[in-house]
């Protein structure tokens, strides 16, 4: 087993916070349908929750423009930003669709999805298009479990054996009100118990 250096440090106790770090910046979209217009809201307390059915979740404040079109609509898309769009994913995030287009005025396109309604982001590498499964009122936010219905993810990511190499993205994260872009691969999951090559054994030559 790895060993890992500990250290002396002293804790500070701090009261429960959400210190959870880092996580990501999502472009949630949803409307387009049931009267309401396609709309971006910017959320990080978003996660995968289970695989199968392959789900995620979002959390939003019932104060939000949005909170009433996902909860009427019960469809959204959850579109993975890359960090040259930080400041557009911050912008979606602090102006309210009470005032702005924000597909408009950010020059996003919004592209149909193929299972909901709601619309996709087509300048983000990869989109999951959701349906509400079910709605809890937790406190400040209220959780939104969605299952993932399809993935629209863009062609060039895709290696000659169709995996998906989502790091050629540069994508976006977020810790603490601040924007980061990911940094470099330091291992794969399960290369911590992967037996490392051993010596090549030779077989003597017969004279």
């Amino acid at each position: 087993m790895p060993q890992s250096k500990i250290t002396n440090s002293r804790k500070v106790i701090w009261p429960g916070s959400t210190q959870l770090a880092p996580v990501p910046a999502v472009l949630v979209a949803c409307g387009n349908s049931g009267g309401h217009k396609a709309n971006l809201i910017t959320i990080a307390w978003a996660g995968i929750v289970c695989s199968k059915p392959p789900m995620l979740s979002i959390s939003v404040r019932p104060e939000r423009f949005s909170y009433p079109i996902l909860r009427e609509c019960g469809e959204f898309s959850v579109n993975l930003p890359t960090a040259q769009m930080a400041a557009t994913v911050d912008w979606c995030g602090v102006v309210s669709g009470r005032d702005h287009d924000k597909f408009a005025e950010s020059g996003l396109t919004a592209v149909p999805g193929k299972q909901i309604s709601a619309p996709i982001v087509a300048e983000c590498p990869l989109s999951m298009e959701c349906k509400v499964t079910q709605i809890l009122e937790l406190g400040a936010h209220h959780l939104f479990l969605a299952e993932i219905l399809a993935v629209q993810v863009s062609e060039e990511l895709l290696d000659a054996s169709g995996r998906l190499n989502l790091e050629r993205d540069n994508l976006l994260a977020y810790v603490h009100g601040h924007y980061y872009n990911l940094g470099e691969c330091i291992g794969h999951f399960g290369f911590s118990v992967r037996k490392k090559p051993g010596p090549v054994k030779r077989t003597p030559r017969k004279r």
